[in-house]
């Protein structure tokens, strides 16, 4: 069956845009061959720094001839409406009739399409993709209208072994020298043109060829030195690497990440292993692999101790006549001015302590209505001294951490290397002769920082991350500056993540409210107490909404967090997630299963029976009982509430769910022989407040009409 070949040539596009591109790109071309009814067997998109390149394959040849019937506005409609169904029906409306239906009298055409051709659906569907791919960042070039991530410059567009024509207009003609592949059809209009030609890598193989069909194409590419598919580049990147290092004796460290980066910038991989001057081994390692990895994209290698070893592998986008190693000189020169610079700013540094800096935080805002570097730090500081208690931490060292831990972003290695903020902090307190813990902590303090970065366990570390997080919080929900939409500059959702893991990676039992509290206290406040509950509030529930997308993301059910944090009365995130879990397993067993069932049934009846009265039906029920299901019910009822009151109070959670459990079979026994709707109407008021003390009693451990499931 007939296959479409596009590819859609441009100047590089950035590695971080190129997965999305093409997965944009194949929902676009997968909703336009929809849109006109071409079904297909499969649809793939490839990537590489200068071509979006997608193939579906099984496509029909032709779109068969079909009838089909619309209908149109009633006959009495307005004429405007006729006229404009009249004039959207396509070429082909053989008949127009009038039909009477149950709602009156329509208009009905007769459409007869007739046989076409697959081919001449294909341009507007590549240039309605075209127009419709968007980036995280474009650009205009010369006087183009169209917006793209980098100049567009061919379009090759292939359907059954043939080319389709069409083009896409660019805007005003400007005279811009170097352009490949446009045609301007007049003086006013440029275009590019679709063809059936492409380039190859563009210095080893820079002149165009045709190509017929997806197979031809990919074959002919590689010949012309690009790797179309990206896990075949990465493929041999590693392959290449493994194979250096293991030459050299060495070791590659893993790196996925930057693997998939390089991926990115290469087509045609070539892998090369390059020196690192002895003089810059004993810079910190963290210093070596930042200076390698973050700006020069190389992949570190280990020795058999797992060491850093003084060499390093870069990957090249080409070959050179002399075997890459003008490449490898260049890039050792390069690394070479980047680390003698790093080790001229360790030096420096370490001529100064840490205690020394702090001052300097005074000149760094942290924001324009919190204040700076400085008055953050003197917040932290105050709290991770309240926090230590709680987190096994002792204060002093605690406070003495936290007094230190923004210390190192007036260091010129922080400020030449961002991105080791902390990391060099815990350097220079270890220089200086700070305790053990204190070095540690200020490495740790800015962790974890995402869902896959470790998070810190020992106590000082864990009592100044939460306070630095908790400090950033509080005083941005303060000012108003809280996440909205999609958009969130201080990363707190990050941070509140941070603070949830911490919290419970830790095992540490703490009231949200308190903290916020403990937090809220180191600000200067207006002593509004109305604005400050509603403040915390405000920013308790965002807690529980970024609990309930961390569980999520474990597994666990997030309406039994809603079922409990509804309840009001606990808010300790530790407790909260055990009790989810014990209400999980016990929703689980057939008692749990089918005590919410009737939980749902009996909520239902007092509902509908509440709205028809127009009165409550809660209460306590009368005991003059009719029925000894009614009598069984209530006694249940009663012995549940007794057990499972300390089991709340003690925190004994597990007591209280297994409490719940005995109300089962009384509550099937009263459904399945008891008529609660009788015509006595004091009996049936009785009924109805007995059965409102099911979801009352129940209640008392979780709200469980938040519950999902229980239908019958």
């Amino acid at each position: 069956m007939p296959e479409l070949l596009l590819e859609l040539l441009s100047e590089e596009i950035p590695a971080r845009m190129q997965a999305r591109a093409a997965d944009d790109l194949k929902r676009l071309i997968a909703d336009g061959l929809k849109k006109d009814k071409l079904e297909f067997k499969s649809l793939q998109t490839f990537v590489t720094p200068r071509r979006l390149t997608l193939v579906v394959e099984g496509l029909p040849k032709k779109q068969a001839a079909k009838s089909d019937e619309k209908r149109g506005p009633r006959t009495d409609a307005p004429i405007q409406a006729i006229k404009g169904f009249m004039g959207s029906l396509p070429m082909g409306a053989t008949k127009i009739e009038r039909r009477e239906t149950e709602k009156g009298e329509f208009f009905f055409a007769m459409v007869e399409q007739k046989e076409q051709s697959t081919a001449q659906f294909m341009p507007l569907i590549v240039e309605t993709a075209i127009a419709n791919l968007t980036w995280p960042k474009s650009m205009k070039w010369g006087n183009s209208d169209l917006t793209w991530v980098r100049p567009l410059r061919r379009i090759l567009v292939i359907f059954d072994g043939k080319p389709i024509k069409g083009t896409i207009g660019l805007g005003t003609w400007s005279k811009i020298p170097g352009l490949v592949g446009l045609s301007p059809p007049d003086k006013n209009e440029k275009t590019i043109s679709f063809s059936s030609e492409t380039i190859g890598h563009s210095f080893l193989s820079p002149k165009p060829f045709k190509v017929k069909n997806f197979t031809d194409y990919k074959a002919k590419l590689e010949n012309h030195y690009v790797i179309l598919d990206a896990a075949e580049r990465g493929s041999i990147i590693e392959k290449e690497a493994q194979k250096l290092a293991k030459k050299a004796k060495l070791k590659l460290k893993p790196d996925p990440a930057l693997l998939d980066e390089i991926v990115g910038l290469v087509e045609w991989p070539v892998v090369l292993i390059g020196d690192i001057d002895e003089s810059f081994m004993d810079l910190p390692r963290e210093v070596l692999t930042t200076a390698m990895r973050h700006h020069q994209k190389y992949f570190a290698l280990t020795d058999k101790k797992g060491g850093l070893a003084p060499r390093f592998i870069v990957v090249a986008n080409t070959e050179t006549k002399d075997r890459g190693k003008t490449v490898v000189a260049g890039n050792e020169r390069v690394l070479r001015a980047r680390l003698a610079d790093a080790k001229f700013f360790w030096d420096q540094d370490r001529r100064r302590t840490l205690e020394s800096r702090v001052g300097d935080l005074g000149g760094r805002v942290f924001h324009a209505k919190l204040g700076s570097v400085l008055d953050k730090a003197a917040r932290v500081e105050k709290l991770a001294g309240r926090l230590a208690e709680a987190c096994a931490a002792d204060a002093e060292t605690a406070r003495r951490a936290a007094r230190l831990a923004k210390a190192d972003l007036s260091t010129e290695m922080v400020a030449e290397f961002p991105e080791l903020q902390g990391v060099m902090g815990r350097y220079y307190a270890l220089h200086d002769g700070e305790e053990k813990p204190v070095a540690e902590a200020i490495a740790e303090h800015y962790a974890p920082k995402g869902p896959n970065d470790s998070c810190p366990s020992a106590p000082v570390s864990v009592a100044v991350a939460l306070a630095d997080k908790l400090d950033s919080l509080t005083g941005f929900f303060a000012v108003d500056e809280k996440p909205t939409g999609s958009k969130d500059p201080f990363a707190l959702r990050r941070a509140a993540l941070g603070v949830i893991r911490l919290i419970l990676e830790n095992e540490l039992s703490f009231s949200v409210r308190t903290l916020i509290e403990w937090a809220w206290e180191t600000f200067p406040g207006d002593g509004d107490e109305g604005r400050l509950n509603a403040f915390i509030e405000d920013l308790r529930a965002f807690f529980f909404d970024r609990l309930k997308v961390h569980l999520r993301d474990k597994g666990v059910r997030h309406d039994l967090i809603d079922a409990l944090f509804a309840r009001g009365a606990d808010d300790d995130l530790l407790r909260i997630v055990r009790k989810a879990e014990v209400l999980g397993r016990f929703l689980d067993t057939d008692d749990g299963a089918n005590l919410l069932v009737a939980y749902r049934r009996a909520n239902n009846i007092v509902r509908i029976e509440e709205k028809k009265d127009q009165k409550s039906y809660h209460g306590e029920p009368s005991k003059d009982f009719k029925q000894p299901e009614e009598t069984a019910l209530w006694e249940a009822l009663e012995r549940a509430i007794l057990e499972s009151g300390p089991g709340l109070e003690m925190a004994e959670f597990e007591g209280a769910v297994l409490a719940l459990a005995g109300l089962r079979n009384p509550v099937d026994a009263f459904f399945d022989r008891v008529t609660v709707n009788v015509d006595a109407t004091a009996l049936r008021e009785n009924r109805l407040k007995l059965l409102s003390q099911i979801s009352e009693t129940m209640n008392r451990v979780a709200d469980f009409s938040r519950i999902e499931g229980g239908e019958r």
